[in-house]
């Protein structure tokens, strides 16, 4: 998955998409605003979620991924298109005060059923220069997703 302002690419996602092509999702026309209704979520997002943050408690320290991170329980406020408004979430945050890790439990309503998802973010490699170029024009599927 790559994430641009406004479009979400996903490699080989869906039924019928062909190997090797990428499907492009416009983000600015979902009533969530964060793609989870769509089975994935905006890293940014995810983190922005918790400058909402509310009935935050510290659960104690531990190991993630070789990193000793601190980890806080709480929940915050849910974007539209939500079943529930309240959301809630675990974060791990290490020595530096990073982010390294946030899991958010969301309900919506799809086809008149609440479905409920856990959105896990991992965030790793602070400070490693990356380069991504976007799905070029031809390699985007543009047909039927089953």
């Amino acid at each position: 998955e790559l994430l641009a302002p406004g479009a979400l690419y996903m490699k080989n996602r869906g039924a019928g998409v062909p190997a090797g092509k990428w499907v492009r999702v416009d983000t600015t026309t979902l009533s969530d605003r964060n793609l989870v209704t769509g089975g994935a979520t905006d890293p940014l997002t995810a983190a922005e979620l918790l400058r909402s943050a509310r009935k935050v408690r510290y659960i104690g320290t531990q190991e993630l991924d070789g990193v000793r991170v601190r980890h806080y329980r709480g929940v915050t406020a849910a974007a539209k298109g939500f079943a529930r408004r309240d959301v809630p979430f675990d974060a791990y945050l290490d020595e530096e005060g990073r982010l390294r890790k946030v899991r958010h439990w969301f309900s919506f309503v799809n086809e008149g059923r609440t479905v409920d998802v856990a959105s896990t973010t991992v965030l790793y490699g602070f400070g490693v220069p990356v380069a991504v170029n976007l799905p070029a024009a031809g390699d985007i599927y543009a047909g039927k997703i089953r």
